[in-house]
């Protein structure tokens, strides 16, 4: 069996979801029988070889560094070999095409997507853009930069998008650094939060819609869709630690419905040059424009709350399957 090294943790905001979805994935490759090779890369950018039989996963330990362009995993005097990486990164230097960039240097066959459809998936305005071009539909937004931001864009963005809006980083996930926006006094603090987490911001109207997301992997094969049922907008805590949050697998969707929204789910997937898995995020307006297309995650959480694993759970693809699945397919 192909010997796996799990990257998790990381540098951005969503360190701790990494952590999580990290165990749920070397779990399942233990037990479809692959030799799992743990990294934990704390929050200063630390690589540290990591007891896989702790719980939770946490990115501490004896320090390990990979040479470049060898790629080599050096523990101390030994060298950790591996056949393939699953980096179970989430976020900026993980899931926007930076660390893809140092595998492909090495050499090292990974999961999911390469450089440029991480890169232009990670960041929603120029997915968005793409999306558009391809005839998909998406929410109507607008990119900021933080040079041409000030007091007369606000204006122009209630003028354009009205109230409530939403914003958020251009280049982030797990809703980090989301916030919504019911009264103009708000937007400048909004702004500043966004910022924080980069120099672009996405500005988007309030979509009134029910929440459904589809997970894919590579064909494009589509799963069933799930329904997001929050008591209020699906941020960071509705994700991670709500209970009243209820996850709908399979979302009560018409047959029509549902073939419709994975055919989208697909089309995204390829429009964007995906290839691995992904999930992909939909706004559906059930009497007004039907399925908007929200974003697409190249590398979906995958913690006991996420969605991804759940729905291929329900259309017959079980944790351990869908892990080894993946592997294999990084291996061509």
């Amino acid at each position: 069996m192909p010997a796996v090294l799990v990257l998790f943790g990381g540098k951005s905001a969503e360190h701790e979801v990494s952590c999580e979805s990290a165990a749920t994935v070397a779990d399942s490759l233990a037990a479809a029988g692959h030799h799992v090779t743990l990294v934990g890369i704390d929050p200063r950018g630390g690589w540290h070889l990591v007891d896989g039989s702790s719980r939770p996963l946490i990115a501490r330990g004896d320090a390990v560094s990979l040479s470049v362009p060898e790629g080599a995993l050096v523990h101390g005097d030994a060298t950790l070999e591996f056949d393939v990486v699953f980096p179970v990164l989430h976020g900026p230097f993980g899931e926007d095409g930076t660390v893809q960039g140092l595998f492909e240097v090495i050499g090292a066959p990974y999961v999911g997507a390469g450089v440029l459809a991480s890169a232009a998936s990670m960041d929603k305005d120029v997915a968005n853009r793409l999306l558009v071009q391809a005839g998909l539909p998406v929410a109507d937004s607008v990119a900021v930069s933080l040079d041409d931001y000030g007091p007369e864009v606000d204006r122009q963005l209630i003028e354009r998008l009205g109230l409530p809006l939403f914003v958020k980083p251009a280049a982030l996930g797990s809703s980090v650094g989301i916030s919504r926006v019911s009264e103009e006094f708000e937007l400048p603090d909004a702004m500043a939060l966004a910022f924080k987490f980069g120099e672009k911001a996405i500005v988007e109207e309030a979509v009134q819609a029910r929440e459904i997301e589809v997970a894919l992997l590579d064909g494009p094969n589509t799963s069933v869709p799930g329904e997001v049922v929050s008591a209020d907008w699906y941020d960071y805590d509705a994700k991670y630690l709500d209970d009243a949050t209820e996850l709908l697998v399979p979302a009560p969707l018409t047959p029509e419905e549902s073939d419709q929204v994975r055919g989208l789910a697909g089309r995204a997937f390829q429009v964007l040059g995906v290839r691995g898995l992904a999930r992909v995020d939909f706004f559906y307006e059930e009497s007004g424009r039907g399925f908007l297309i929200n974003e697409l995650n190249t590398m979906p959480g995958c913690t006991s709350r996420s969605m991804f694993p759940m729905l291929w759970e329900a259309t017959g693809v079980p944790n351990v399957e869908l892990f080894d699945l993946l592997v294999r397919a990084a291996l061509g």
